[in-house]
């Protein structure tokens, strides 16, 4: 037991916390029209809620307990039976087993919340609930035991995943192309400006998520130690980098430079190191930054409108695209001198990981777009996933929370 790597995962465990309640909260807030903020903040509090419960009801243990066959967990640590001060050596020597848990629920819970960015404004309450749930339960906590679970397939594979990026955010960004697709899109989009209503919300949810993500990032090296202030580095400069270049790409392309557009460069960036921060090295982490930058511009601002989807806050193009460009870019950079623990990428003549970090992103992506696809089915059969017409007209704070963001005194 270390008393500094527990403290610091502690932390950890409260910024990465941060990210989902307030940080991605006011961002995705911010991007929403003014009618439909508070259905934002709403789901990302109710999924903090209900996703910890779940986590500690069974969640837990089908992602990280005993192993099945490399493919979920057993139910023996249900209800955290056994889950208590001691280490679990096959994750952490050196911190309570319980503090694992802790910080990776902080993971389960945000991974959900970035789906919302997809579906934003059209969704019924119940179905975006029972949907969550389900989602956690049936794709999260399986892709979780596969990546980082002791006895998970991926994992014995040689898969490389630092903190998240196949696990999070290609797994959410895929399953939002998927809900988006089905959804079909918002009324009136296409035809009239569907603009954010308050940007200064989604620069602070981007500050607070830039600031948190160096507990996700850093604090995923479990210990207070050299490869956490790798992964706390790379993680800055990757993201420093992502966000100038978007902007240099949009002054380019448009003709100035957007807050905007720094804000979602940024959280490309992070998207992006999440897989490789522990494992490359800081100037390859800026050239990282600089090709997911230029790779989701493109998904957002030329793809998105030549194809027609609907994803309303970009949560493919930033989460879905950003993890599979680091993904793949985890298995061109990452070395050996970094962390032993991981393995070299094809830049150090290692194609064999390279090859593993395609297998582990097609397996990630066909199992997301399926079981999304069969959950949405599942609960649009039982409530309804969208809400009627009139009631996305309205808009979601008054028709699904009977409450408004904004009072006029005349």
């Amino acid at each position: 037991m270390n008393s500094g790597d527990t403290a610091w995962v502690l932390v950890s465990t409260a910024l990465v916390l941060l990210m989902t309640m307030p940080g991605l909260a006011f961002f995705y807030g911010g991007l929403v029209r003014r009618k439909n903020v508070l259905s934002i903040l709403m789901q990302c509090f109710v999924i903090l809620c209900v996703i910890s419960l779940q986590w500690v009801l069974f969640g837990y243990s089908l992602a990280f307990g005993p192993d099945f066959h490399g493919i979920i967990g057993n139910l023996s640590w249900a209800g955290l039976n056994g889950v208590g001060a001691a280490p679990n050596p096959d994750y952490a020597a050196t911190i309570p087993h319980s503090v694992f848990m802790i910080f990776q629920m902080m993971f389960a819970v945000i991974t959900p919340a970035l789906i919302i960015g997809a579906y934003a404004e059209r969704v019924k309450f119940p179905a975006f609930l029972l949907f969550t749930i389900l989602w956690a339960t049936f794709v999260y906590d399986p892709l979780a035991h596969w990546v980082w679970g002791a006895g998970g397939w991926l994992k014995n594979l040689g898969g490389l995943d630092y903190a998240g990026g196949i696990v999070v955010h290609v797994s959410s960004g895929i399953s939002a192309l998927v809900l988006a697709l089905l959804l079909g899109k918002r009324v009136g989009y296409n035809h009239k400006p569907i603009r954010p209503h308050n940007l200064p919300f989604t620069v602070l949810g981007a500050a607070l998520l830039w600031f948190g993500w160096f507990g996700f990032n850093a604090g995923s090296a479990l210990a207070a130690d050299g490869i956490a202030a790798n992964a706390f580095i790379t993680t800055n400069t990757a993201t420093a980098a992502a966000g100038l270049t978007w902007a240099i790409i949009e002054w380019w392309h448009n003709g100035t430079p957007t807050i905007l557009g720094v804000a979602t460069g940024a959280v490309a960036g992070l998207v992006a190191i999440t897989p490789g921060c522990g494992f490359v090295n800081p100037m390859n982490a800026m050239f990282i930054g600089m090709i997911v930058a230029g790779v989701c511009y493109t998904a957002v601002a030329v793809i998105k409108g030549k194809l027609g989807y609907d994803d309303s806050l970009d949560a493919f193009g930033v989460h879905g695209v950003g993890g599979t460009v680091g993904t793949i870019v985890t298995g061109v950079f990452a070395e050996k001198a970094v962390n032993a623990a991981g393995n070299n990428g094809l830049l150090f003549g290692n194609m064999h990981q390279f090859l593993v970090q395609g297998i582990m992103l097609i397996a990630a992506i066909t199992f997301s777009v399926v079981m999304t696809f069969i959950i949405y089915k599942i609960v649009d059969a039982l409530i309804g996933m969208r809400v009627e017409e009139k009631n996305e007209l309205i808009g979601l704070d008054l028709t699904q929370q009977s409450e408004a963001a904004y009072t006029v005194i005349e």
